[in-house]
């Protein structure tokens, strides 16, 4: 089925973030190794932001390595970080040539050397681009980030410089590693699982959920656009009901 006719382009998410999984399943279907899916799922990276130009999503952030990803085995880890400054390397001019911004957050100091200038020198070359912003959630985790915020709270606490009393939600989220960015209106999960990982906790209180048995690799547009008719299906309340959100 072509979902992409169904798409009302009026009421796109304007931030949509996505749990790619299902890599390592993908590539023992194929008899590979893990890091063959990962490889593969690159392809699914390119095309799903050319999907977000195609039609209008603003801002997209992918869970790319968690904080607990460090825990895989040694071997994968270290394919992963080679992936990450090739892929980056290599997708940089097609990027730049298509509008993208790119963009991380998480704990980028604990990446290799290598990764973290890759990194940053594709921030620097797309800086001027407005199309789509892609961001790469890196060594992320939410509780890494809420933890982080409250330090910082506090540490203006102790300096005199914030009251106690003052810490508001609106304060915390100008601590939070997406203070720059709108919080997300779809979340979508790939490979059958149906949970949020440790992500954007925060963020996401109010998205809708997505979950696919699709595995990552085999995410491709028509699955994102799917996604994104499934949201437009949606009634969306934030607390309210449905009769108040008629009579708004």
């Amino acid at each position: 089925m072509d979902y992409l006719s169904q798409i009302n382009k009026t009421n796109v998410p304007q931030h949509i973030a996505i749990i790619m999984d299902g890599n390592g399943r993908w590539a023992k279907q194929q008899g590979e190794d893990r890091v063959f899916g990962h490889y593969e799922g690159v392809n699914s990276v390119r095309e799903i932001v050319e999907a977000c130009a195609e039609v209008g999503v603003k801002y997209l952030t992918l869970y790319a390595f968690s904080t607990e990803n460090w825990n895989r085995p040694k071997d994968e880890v270290d394919a992963l970080m080679e992936l990450l400054v090739s892929t980056i390397s290599l997708e940089t001019p097609n990027l730049n040539k298509n509008g993208v911004k790119l963009q991380a957050i998480g704990d980028i100091t604990s990446l290799p050397k290598s990764c973290q200038d890759e990194l940053q020198e594709s921030i620097n070359i797309t800086s001027g681009n407005s199309r789509v912003t892609l961001i790469l959630a890196l060594s992320y985790s939410s509780k890494w980030e809420i933890t982080n915020s409250v330090k910082q709270i506090t540490q203006q606490v102790k300096l005199g410089k914030i009251k106690p009393e003052e810490v508001t939600a609106e304060m915390i989220e100008k601590y939070l590693c997406t203070v720059n960015y709108p919080d997300p209106e779809l979340m979508i999960r790939t490979s059958g699982e149906h949970r949020i990982s440790n992500f954007l906790l925060w963020q996401l209180a109010y998205a809708e959920f997505y979950f696919t048995e699709v595995l990552w690799p085999d995410f491709r547009k028509n699955e994102f656009y799917k996604a994104i008719v499934s949201y437009q299906n949606r009634e969306r309340r934030f607390g309210l009901t449905s009769d108040q959100l008629t009579k708004n």
